[in-house]
């Protein structure tokens, strides 16, 4: 058994947790990201409000990826990217004809 596997079988109960807390208290979670955000783009006075947006977006997904994995909930399979909540990162799916 390599490294790799002995941490996978170490991390597999804690991971099952963490899902299990991410899909009870899913809301307070992102309501802590939404306020944490608010504060941070308050002190920069907004210069970084795009990659703030961003970056509470992807926070977000990976909380709904948590919370929802294990079929108690949309199966997302790690194939579905975060939702686009920042406007920032383009479109899945292939580029337009022209």
């Amino acid at each position: 058994m390599g490294l790799l596997d002995t941490m996978r079988a170490k991390l597999g109960p804690a991971k099952s947790k963490v899902s299990d807390l991410a899909q009870r208290h899913e809301g307070k979670v992102h309501h802590g990201l939404e306020k944490a955000a608010h504060a941070v783009d308050k002190r920069t006075k907004g210069k970084y409000s795009d990659k703030i947006q961003s970056g509470t977006g992807k926070a977000k997904g990976a909380v709904d990826r948590l919370a929802h994995k294990g079929g108690k909930g949309p199966d997302t399979g790690g194939t579905t990217p975060p939702p686009n909540v920042g406007g920032s990162t383009p479109p899945a799916g292939p580029p337009p004809a022209s």
